[in-house]
Order: C-alpha cells, then structure tokens, then sequence
C-alpha cells in the first residue's frame, strides 16, 4: 500500500498555512466570529435533525463517527469558515436529532440520504459540495456520493474519506465482525463501561478517544449503530465515476491500530494512495488547524479547477 505524506513546509503550503493560522501563531478564526454558528432543524423520515452553519464561501460538509455530533468538528468548522460555508449536523439519533419512534438498528442508506437532504435544504440549486467524513461519517459520505453519483455526480467537488470502519472489507473480515459481535453482547450484558474497555482494542488498547459532544451516544452507539454500520459494503462499481475525486485518508498515530486497517483496504480496493493525516483517528478534533490545512490542501487537488475558483 502507498502512503502519501504532504510537506507542509514548501512555499506554497506554507502560504496557505499563513492565510489558514494568520501570520502568528494566533489562527485567524480566534479573532473572527467563525465559531457562532447558524442553527436549525430539518424534519426528515424518523427523524428531526439539528445542523449548523458557519461562515460563507464554497460548502464544505463536515461528518463524523458513530456517536458524535456536530460538537466534534467546532474546531476545523471555525478554521474552514473563514472562507467556507462549512455544514455540520448531529446525526439521527445521536445528541439534538431525535428520532421520531423507538431507537432501531440504524442504515448508512438513512443517514445519506439524511445528508442529501440537509444539502438540499443549504446549498444553493446545483451548487457542489466538498465533503470530509471521518469514521461512519465516512461510510456515510461514501453512501451519499454514490446517491448523487446516479442522480447529479457534479454536487461532489470533492470527497476524503477518514478511517471507516468498513471492517468487511479486511481479509479476517469474519474475525473482526464477530469481535464487534462480542463488543455488543458485552454491552447487553454488563453495561456501557464493560463493552467500552473491550472495545478499546481498535485503538491499540487505549481508551475510545474523549470528544466534545452536546451529549453522550455511547449507548446508542452501541446498541444500534456499530454493529451494522462496520458490516457497510459500498458498491464500488457505482463510485467509479467519481473515483478521480475521492481520497481516502488515515492517522499517522492511528496507522498501527485495526481502527486504521479498513482505510488501506479501501484505498487499495479504489487503487488510491492512502493520504495521512496528522493526529490519530480522530486527529480533525485534537489538531484542527494542522488538519484543516492538509485538508485545504488535498480538497483542492481532488475538486474540479472549476469548482474551486468559481464557488462562493
């Protein structure tokens, strides 16, 4: 597998690193009002969803792991925004989107079309979207690209996909699903802390990273969202179209956990270079401003020259 790390001292990343974080070490975001966002709701089938916005430019979809919400990503959304209209949103389920009946076993295909809907309901008509997900959000913006492949393949300027977990797609795929399977029965059996402490093993035996979150969905995440999303195949012959635009990407701390192993799967199966990322799995959350300028940068490889001269 080829990994691509990004020199981010030549001139030109430099510049942009300075146009990013200001000529100090003060990002310019601290300064601005980049970390207020917009926010609203958007009923949709089984669910009420919550999103905000931030700052105005070309839209930048922003989506994260199994049980996160949009907390996560304040700050890469407050570091896009000086130049982005950046979206982000609590997943169903998760935080400020309830669903609408009783929790159930959850579906990639819900949550894309829950992020096709919330585009629909943000962008302009026909305007393109860059879209970065990290984890399921991942797995999601793999689902969302393929809906928008059939029905309008030019709404994807660009798209990084950040460690899924898409664990069918390992050789001891079997292994790995029945080891989720025991992190499940685990949970149903002895509670939260118990599956949790299991589960630490995809992170090389270190505790589930801490995040910002509005609320805690471990226990949604655990009864009803990990267990069918890492079983997630996309249809890899549907996303040939946009293969010229997709990334996929990994943690350089995360590179020797199982966390990472599914991102060089998928990089290998769409014969990509697998781009690594500063931090680990959730490296976007810990490092936001080195992130975002690697980020800016693979985006605007990837996206149509068109897409990123002429948004705004």
């Amino acid at each position: 597998m080829t990994q691509r790390r990004y020199d981010l001292t030549t001139p030109r990343r430099r510049a942009a690193a300075r146009r990013c974080h200001g000529a100090t070490a003060t990002p310019i975001w601290s300064a601005m009002d980049t970390t207020t966002p917009e926010t609203g709701t958007l009923t949709v089938p089984g669910a009420v969803l919550h999103y905000e916005v931030r700052g105005s430019g070309p839209l930048l979809l922003l989506m994260g792991g199994g049980n996160s919400d949009a907390a996560v990503f304040e700050g890469l959304a407050a570091h896009f925004a000086v130049d982005h209209r950046v979206l982000t949103f609590d997943p169903r389920g998760n935080s400020r989107s309830p669903l609408a009946g009783p929790p159930v076993d959850q579906r990639i295909e819900d949550h894309a079309e829950d992020a096709a809907r919330l585009l629909d309901r943000v962008a302009v008509p026909d305007e393109p979207v860059q879209v970065f997900g990290s984890c399921s959000g991942g797995l999601i913006a793999l689902q969302l690209a393929l809906g928008l492949a059939v029905r309008r393949p030019e709404r994807i300027a660009a798209l990084v996909v950040h460690e899924p977990p898409a664990f069918a797609l390992l050789p001891d795929a079997v292994e790995r699903l029945a080891f989720l399977d025991a992190v499940h029965a685990t949970y149903r059996r002895e509670g939260i802390p118990a599956a949790m402490e299991l589960f630490s093993a995809v992170f090389g035996g270190r505790p589930a990273p801490v995040l910002p979150e509005a609320n805690d969905n471990t226990d949604f995440f655990l009864a009803h969202v990990m267990r069918p999303f890492t079983r997630f195949l996309p249809d890899f012959a549907a996303l040939a179209p946009l293969a010229g635009r997709i990334v996929v990407a990994g943690g350089e701390d995360s590179r020797t956990h199982d966390v990472h192993r599914p991102a060089v799967a998928l990089a290998e199966r769409l014969d990509k270079e697998l781009v690594m990322f500063p931090g680990g799995h959730v490296g976007y959350a810990k490092w936001p401003d080195e992130f975002g300028v690697l980020l800016r940068t693979v985006l605007a490889e990837s996206a149509p020259a068109r897409v990123v001269e002429g948004a705004g």
